[in-house]
């Protein structure tokens, strides 16, 4: 089987979805597509963040169960009956209450940044918070369960708290935003 199948050349491209008996093509520029598009990248991105976490098996385990839901909920977005437990959702709750308790307490904005996994965790943040808009948007005209829009918040802050714990395990800087009156 090719990976091409010429049948998005003109800007379309099909979904699980089908209506009377007929699988659906969209626009490539439809909500719908741009909300499985931001879930994909952001899926992609943990595989680099994963690449990069050498010595944090920790990141490794939680990374791949992240990537494995956001396949899912991609899936889902485009039609499949797959369902998406709100466990999910539970468990990075505890994952983030886990890794609080080793980083010290936050009493201001930080900077994005410090060691490289760090960092790369910043990034990952940032794309999750565009997943998640780009789903609601299209949840504002399609159907989204909610434990899929649940999820995506915590996802964001689960990866804002493994950033600053990987900073703190790597020996990175957390660098404290301070708003200069000018």
């Amino acid at each position: 089987m090719s990976i091409y199948t010429k049948k998005g050349d003109r800007g379309e491209t099909g979904i699980y979805r089908k209506v009377e008996g007929k699988s659906v093509r969209l626009p490539k520029s439809a909500p719908l597509i741009s909300a499985i598009g931001a879930v994909d990248e952001l899926n992609s991105y943990l595989g680099i963040v994963s690449a990069f976490s050498e010595g944090l098996p920790l990141v490794k385990k939680e990374i791949e169960r992240m990537q494995i839901n956001l396949l899912n909920i991609g899936s889902i977005l485009a039609g499949s009956d797959l369902k998406f437990s709100k466990s999910q959702t539970t468990h990075l709750e505890k994952l983030i209450d886990l890794l609080d308790t080793e980083i010290p307490p936050l009493t201001n904005f930080i900077l994005p940044g410090g060691s490289k996994t760090a960092s790369l965790f910043q990034f990952a943040r940032a794309l999750s918070r565009r997943a998640e808009r780009e789903v609601v948007a299209y949840s504002e005209s399609g159907k989204v369960k909610p434990s899929i829009l649940t999820y995506l918040n915590r996802l964001s802050d689960s990866l804002y708290t493994f950033a600053r714990w990987a900073n703190l395990q790597e020996g990175g800087k957390e660098i404290i935003w301070i708003v200069k009156k000018r």
